[in-house]
């Protein structure tokens, strides 16, 4: 009796975790879904080209963000290494210098490239990149910390530097690869379009 009673509270704590999981792939959805309702309302007010929706990486459809679904509920996440000391550059379409991140052990520096001369307030700089993808980020990871699922050392951060309106720097931490991936692509997608509005007028 007393193994079919172990058998049952296996089987409870695992419906738990399987409940808590679909919770969580739904708020991420719903994330997503919020986050391409902003990405289309800037692609709508700016009236987007071709090169637009190619450079978003997509098979000739309208946007879709990636839900990357890692599946490691008791696991304390462990971040993948990334490259020590490697540099990314982040360029237009046409091949312009928007911004270079170097990449160290312990955070990610995006430098903005000083030509362009960034303002934090140009769209769609804090309703897309901070609200939509830094502060969600963000809070998901502190929904973990929270659960005991991830240790607050090991949670993501970022630091927006600016000199008066000038954006200066972006510093992000704990960042593993999946989200470098969509980091760089939204920051780089981001500041291109600032680009356009401010650069090029």
């Amino acid at each position: 009796m007393s193994q079919d009673s172990e058998k049952l509270k296996t089987l409870v704590n695992f419906k738990k975790k399987l409940e808590k999981k679909i919770e969580e792939l739904n708020a991420e959805i719903e994330d997503m879904t919020a986050t391409l309702d902003v990405v289309n309302s800037v692609l709508l007010e700016k009236g987007f080209k071709r090169g637009d929706v190619k450079e978003v990486k997509e098979p000739k459809e309208e946007e879709q963000p990636k839900l990357h679904v890692t599946v490691t509920e008791e696991k304390p996440a462990e971040l993948p290494a990334l490259e020590p000391e490697s540099v990314i550059p982040l360029k237009t379409m046409g091949d312009e210098p928007l911004a270079l991140i170097y990449v160290e052990k312990e955070a990610l520096h995006v430098l903005p490239d000083e030509s362009k001369k960034f303002s934090v307030s140009t769209p769609p700089f804090q309703p897309f990149l901070v609200e939509r993808v830094l502060m969600k980020m963000q809070e998901k990871d502190n929904e973990l910390v929270k659960t005991g699922q991830l240790t607050p050392d090991k949670k993501f951060a970022y630091d927006i530097v600016n000199e008066g309106d000038l954006l200066r720097e972006i510093v992000l931490k704990n960042v593993d690869e999946d989200r470098l991936k969509e980091l760089k692509s939204s920051i780089r997608w981001t500041l291109e379009k600032m680009y356009e509005k401010t650069g090029k007028s």
